[in-house]
């Protein structure tokens, strides 16, 4: 029941970080902003002390760390597949369009247009 109430807790800091950026509107935009932030913040703390937080923090870290194992391909590889990808494109545009083209004269030949 505690971790509910944390939740419910957080979600109305939250919802006063926002409620703060609009009741600020007469102040520096800077003011603003922290008003939001500061709400994110705490809210993010008091989630983070829930066991749904602990578990939504413990997958994000691991999103994280799975990033990091990743192996990105290197400026020319990115360049060559590019390259690859437009040709592929432009070769599968004038296939289409012949056959387009071919499947509009057999109509118009069948239809009696042409």
């Amino acid at each position: 029941m505690t971790d509910k109430l944390k939740i419910v807790f957080s979600f109305l800091l939250f919802v006063a970080g926002i409620v703060g950026f609009y009741l600020l509107s007469g102040q520096a935009l800077v003011l603003r902003i922290l008003a939001i932030l500061a709400g994110l913040g705490f809210a993010g703390i008091v989630f983070w002390k829930t066991a749904l937080g602990q578990k939504t923090f413990g997958f994000i870290n691991e999103s994280i760390a799975e990033a990091k194992r990743v192996v990105w391909p290197t400026r020319k590889e990115t360049i060559q597949m590019t390259i690859t990808v437009f040709i592929l494109v432009a070769v599968m545009a004038v296939f289409l369009a012949l056959v387009d083209i071919s499947f509009s004269y057999m109509i118009n030949w069948l239809l009696g247009r042409g």
